[in-house]
């Protein structure tokens, strides 16, 4: 399929939904902007000849019966890569009802079904579909809440080990996946960065169950590409007589906290970052090594 082609299916797509949900309290554009941009390239009324560089985001709220009678508040938050239908869509749903390991086991359930039985075609009213009917299922399952590390005995403590993943994703656009991975960082008690646009980047580090826990929350989610790109694990060492030194986990930390680091975007859709300042700021932390681990050359 062409750009155009692409386009012509969201912009049908949304005036279906449109058409389905017809008030804010069902359907909210979120960038009404995107979404006049991309019927201005359907339409061939709009001044550019490529495609629109932001992509239409709206939120589809419904309200589902369960099985104690009551009505729980579903949200689903849509967002759509500039190749869709052709990759999948970026949903993620929220409902209170839900413990975080439910929700997450739903979105790895909704997009093996996506996968399977919508690749190519628009589908975000199978997405809808498909939670209305297997929502309940999720709610009943006994899923614990997320993973904590298990506090180490002395006989166990040279077990515990310390963790910094780097991922690689193809980019990071999306407000929602921003959002959550601020988030479920400082939730977890990691720190590290994450660097939005194309490519997108983040580091995380501290306890190896929380930064696992992390990154299987991340990769669920939908993308067009992500990956552990590079991975340290140090064991924390034991006191003893032949000890002389004894590592903690905040002790091999590279970073204070979690922040997004954005480094003066530019290029025609404002989402690329200036790699060399990049590269500074790995080197201030003493990281400069991943540098060519990412990108296949050494930075400067």
């Amino acid at each position: 399929m062409s750009s155009l082609e692409w386009a012509e299916c969201q912009l049908a797509e949304i005036e279906l939904l449109t058409s389905m949900f017809p008030t804010q309290d069902e359907l909210e554009i979120t960038d009404q902007l995107a979404l006049a941009e991309l019927r201005d390239y359907v339409e061939g009324s709009g001044s550019a000849d490529s495609p629109p560089a932001s992509r239409p985001q709206f939120l589809i709220k419904q309200k589902l019966d369960t099985a104690s009678m009551e009505r729980t508040d579903v949200i689903l938050s849509c967002a759509y890569p500039s190749e869709y239908p052709s990759v999948l869509p970026e949903i993620t749903v929220r409902c209170s009802d839900l413990s975080r390991a439910q929700q997450t086991q739903l979105h790895v359930d909704l997009n093996t079904y996506l996968s399977e039985n919508c690749q190519g075609e628009v589908c975000v009213l199978s997405a809808v579909d498909w939670v209305k009917d297997n929502l309940q299922l999720f709610m009943n399952k006994s899923l614990s809440a997320a993973p904590t590390c298990k506090k180490e005995t002395a006989s166990s403590q040279s077990e515990e080990v310390f963790s910094r993943l780097w991922i690689y994703s193809h980019h990071i656009y999306n407000k929602t996946k921003r959002k959550n991975i601020l988030e479920w960082s400082k939730e977890l008690g990691l720190s590290g960065f994450s660097m939005p646009g194309k490519p997108g980047i983040v580091c995380v580090e501290g306890p190896q169950c929380a930064c696992e826990e992390f990154w299987s929350r991340v990769k669920v989610l939908t993308w067009k590409k992500i990956m552990i790109r590079h991975r340290e694990d140090i064991r924390l060492d034991l006191p003893g007589e032949d000890s002389r030194t004894v590592q903690s986990i905040d002790s091999l930390r590279k970073f204070t906290g979690f922040e997004e680091a954005m480094f003066d975007p530019h290029g025609n859709r404002g989402n690329h970052m200036d790699l060399g300042q990049l590269y500074q700021f790995l080197n201030e932390k003493g990281c400069c090594d991943v540098f060519q681990i990412y990108f296949g050359i050494e930075g400067r």
